[in-house]
């Protein structure tokens, strides 16, 4: 489903943010809900240490088989853990938190919780990086019913997106249908259900305040000279840390 995802290119956009904001030369990164490796193993190849952390057992086993296989193993450390009670005992250069992870924190507490946890494992001044959905842009376009079709060798992956919005909280609900194809027969069906939070930049400079981070810079997600706005769906946040947490 996400296979035109460019990590190479949203890593090239965590490279020009360390360029311009870190303080000194970048490192270590702790990949925070790092999923399968899709930023870890990029980063790791251009040189980062890299520290990645999910609590999908499954999903650290296939970063941990394409580490090996990509001859990383040596750059890179992948460790089944809740990114919101992380305690490794060692801290980092840099911390993300990619591909909307930060928008499953959906509570005030999960979300202060995941914010102590970075800050904890980041050295005075280090960065955290995230992206997530834009409030504004929700409310502006509303979220949409939706299908992706993703063509195979043996047929087709079908994935069809209903989402709910619950203004009240500052949540979507997603509920996704995902089908299997060959021909017309239907071979594999799965359902999935998400429920995602969309932010507002004065609450998140609040939420920093609170866990010992100042608010770096805010832009599009991949533009780091834009401005968000009622269709930027995708923002990041640049965060860094200052007091203990």
């Amino acid at each position: 489903m996400y296979r035109d995802k460019d990590y190479e290119a949203e890593c090239d956009f965590l490279e020009e943010v360390f360029r311009r904001y870190a303080d000194g030369k970048v490192h270590s990164v702790l990949d925070l809900g790092c999923g399968t490796g899709g930023h870890a193993l990029p980063l790791a190849r251009r040189g980062y240490q890299v520290w990645g952390v999910d609590r999908s057992a499954r999903m650290i086993a296939i970063a941990r088989e394409k580490a090996q296989a990509a001859g990383l193993a040596t750059g890179t450390c992948f460790e089944v853990a809740d990114i919101a009670a992380l305690e490794l005992q060692r801290t980092f250069d840099a911390a993300i938190c990619m591909f909307a992870v930060l928008s499953y924190q959906v509570s005030n507490a999960a979300l202060l919780a995941t914010l102590r946890s970075a800050r904890r494992h980041l050295v005075s001044g280090g960065l955290l990086v995230c992206d997530f959905w834009y409030g504004p842009a929700v409310l502006t376009q509303r979220p949409s019913e939706r299908v992706k079709i993703v063509e195979e060798d043996a047929g087709r992956l079908i994935r069809l997106t209903q989402p709910v919005l619950d203004p009240e909280h500052n949540l979507v609900q997603v509920r996704f249908h995902i089908m299997r194809l060959r021909a017309k027969e239907v071979l594999e069906e799965a359902e999935e259900r998400h429920v995602l939070r969309y932010f507002f930049r004065p609450e998140l400079e609040l939420f920093l305040e609170q866990t010992g981070f100042a608010m770096e810079h805010f832009c599009p997600f991949m533009q780091l000279d834009g401005k968000p706005g009622t269709h930027t769906w995708n923002v990041a946040m640049i965060a860094r840390a200052t007091g203990e947490g």
